[in-house]
């Protein structure tokens, strides 16, 4: 099977960064499609483990899910063995994107176009008239004597699979998925991801015309969801007077933001507020019928950015994975997976799922933030010359014990600068 990583693409060449790089991050860093390019090069091909799924999305043998890594479409199998493969959704023969279906049960993979087949593991098992085809005492045609089913398999990416979670990669040298997270976000992942089965409870999908690390920056923004979303600053879910803790690995590319709820109401942090409502009251309270967990271990909250393709949400008892598929400079698809446990009382996934209405693209929170980036995107499409100011609570980088700040997105783009510019 192929297993060679894509070879490196030249440096490209942005414009000057000027003063304070990590905490002023210029338009063209959102716009242009050179820079776009070189993304998915040095960030989803190469040297990064990619979201791909959970393990309770394909629970048998033959199981698929048709996903993508970057822009590259792939297929995660569950193979006859037991084992969770993750192969390009890409014909050996002439590149043809054989998975059509988004989930389904398979015996092998046939290519619609020459109908060459692959087993679960991608390994090609057959092919029409490889032999030739025997007429009037002749063999006309055929592959060449030294063709080999085992040269032309389905490009096999790296799998790393924890906790029920699967991410794969299309570098074979990448380093192991523990050192990539790093003990400081592997102690949050492995909270979440504790060893209990998964329950797979559904999906929302939306593509929104923005930047893929806009979505990156939003959950890397404490700043924001006590301002801007009326849910969160009204009934306590996330505001600035909450025990928060800010939490990111060495190379900054990764972050947790970690908070406790309030009762809400009425405070200091709600003068002047625009999105507090002290009059909202539910028509049905069980939207915020929240029930703590052991496994919580006091945060009834914490939002996980994984660089560069997935966050993983615990909002109260709502569970989510939120997958970033770029699209185009200015466009990706945002797939979430809503999930719970598989030994979840009947009255909890209810609960989750009740909850889970805050979250996806129509949610009560979520729909804000999907039409906030997209505006950050349009003022920078007209002007990508202009830049952020990321500077609350300083221009440093590093985890912090409150919310009021921006240390998790100055901490990224200081490492998306320094990988763009090997």
């Amino acid at each position: 099977m192929n297993t060679q990583p894509t070879p490196p693409g030249p440096a490209p060449a942005p414009p000057c960064w000027g003063e304070h790089p990590t905490s002023r991050t210029p338009g063209w860093a959102y716009t242009d499609g050179e820079v776009y390019r070189q993304e998915l090069e040095r960030f989803f091909y190469r040297g990064h483990w990619c979201y791909v799924g959970l393990e309770c999305e394909v629970p048998e043998a033959g199981d698929f899910k048709r996903t993508v890594v970057g822009e590259r479409s792939v297929v995660m199998v569950r193979d006859a063995d037991g084992e969770v493969r993750v192969v390009e959704n890409r014909c050996a023969h002439r590149g043809v994107a054989f998975c059509r279906e988004r989930h389904g049960r398979v015996k092998s993979f046939v290519c619609p176009y020459h109908q060459w087949n692959y087993n679960l593991k991608g390994e090609l098992t057959g092919l029409p008239f490889r032999r030739g085809l025997k007429q009037d005492g002749q063999v006309l045609g055929g592959m060449p004597a030294d063709f080999k089913l085992g040269d032309h398999g389905l490009t096999a990416l790296r799998v790393a699979r924890r906790g029920g979670a699967v991410f794969a990669s299309f570098d074979a040298g990448v380093e192991p998925f523990e050192d990539f997270l790093g003990p400081e976000v592997l102690s949050y992942y492995d909270r979440v991801f504790h060893g209990r089965p998964l329950e797979l409870l559904g999906y929302s999908r939306q593509r929104i015309p923005a930047n893929w690390k806009l979505m990156q920056e939003n959950i890397k923004d404490p700043y924001h969801p006590g301002l801007l979303h009326t849910w969160f600053v009204t009934f306590g879910l996330w505001r600035a007077d909450q025990k928060s803790r800010m939490v990111t690995d060495r190379h900054h590319r990764h972050a947790c933001m970690a908070s406790r709820r309030n009762d809400g109401g009425a405070a200091e942090v709600t003068q002047g507020v625009g999105s507090f409502r002290a009059g909202m009251q539910l028509k049905d309270p069980r939207l915020l019928d929240v029930v703590p967990e052991d496994w919580w271990a006091g945060h009834t909250v914490v939002m996980m950015t994984l660089f560069p393709s997935v966050i993983i949400q615990q909002q109260v008892n709502s569970l989510s994975t939120r997958h970033l598929q770029p699209v185009a400079p200015g466009e990706f698809d945002f797939v979430w997976t809503h999930f719970g446990f598989a030994d979840d009382s009947a009255e909890m996934k209810q609960r989750r799922l009740r909850q889970a209405n805050l979250f996806g693209p129509a949610g009560y929170v979520s729909a804000d933030d999907g039409e906030v980036i997209e505006f950050v995107q349009q003022a920078f499409s007209a002007n990508p010359g202009a830049r952020t100011v990321s500077e609350l609570d300083g221009r440093g980088v590093g985890g912090t014990e409150h919310m009021v700040t921006e240390t998790l997105i100055r901490g990224m783009y200081g490492y998306w600068r320094e990988v763009m510019e090997k």
